[in-house]
């Protein structure tokens, strides 16, 4: 994939044309950075937007784009989700990755024994949690935590995991 996600349209503020994004990645002071935003419609069609204004409320970003000047035209871009270029993205600290990278790595134990694959990451705040999806049974979700995570070989395709007592569905 030659981009990330980092926001998605969710709702309008107002009748000038504003925008509620909810943000996807670590840092939502990132849209303030911008100048523009590259968007993929509900199709997969790529559409530029000059920013005008940023401003924060709670965990939401709202954003006024250039020639999305009222309700109706804003309400239009619902569900539209904000991309960056790989080359654009924020540099990453040792031990954090990509979430578009996580997706489909295998996932086995210490000893060996295959899981499944990474069908999802969930972000609860304290810590991302993998959803592990195995070709038969219930889903299996793992803390992203050291004490699980032992390797991560994005390269390779997969990830090294010790399972707690309990984690097992």
């Amino acid at each position: 994939m030659d981009y990330l996600q980092i926001g998605k349209i969710v709702n309008t503020v107002g009748v000038r044309g504003e925008i509620k994004i909810y943000p996807t990645t670590d840092d939502p002071k990132r849209f303030s950075l911008l100048s523009e935003i590259e968007t993929l419609d509900t199709k997969g069609i790529k559409k530029v937007f000059a920013i005008e204004k940023v401003r924060y409320q709670k965990n939401l970003v709202i954003m006024k784009l250039s020639g999305v000047d009222d309700m109706d035209t804003a309400t239009g871009l619902r569900g539209y989700t904000i991309i960056v270029d790989r080359a654009n993205a924020l540099p990453l600290d040792e031990d954090q990755y990509y979430i578009a990278d996580l997706i489909e790595l295998d996932v086995t134990t210490e000893e060996g024994q295959k899981l499944g694959v990474i069908a999802d990451v969930l972000q609860t705040g304290a810590n991302d949690v993998y959803v592990v999806r195995p070709e038969v049974g219930k889903d299996i979700l793992i803390p992203a935590i050291k004490q699980c995570v032992i390797n991560v070989d994005v390269a390779g395709g997969k990830v090294v995991v010790r399972l707690m007592e309990g984690l097992m569905p």
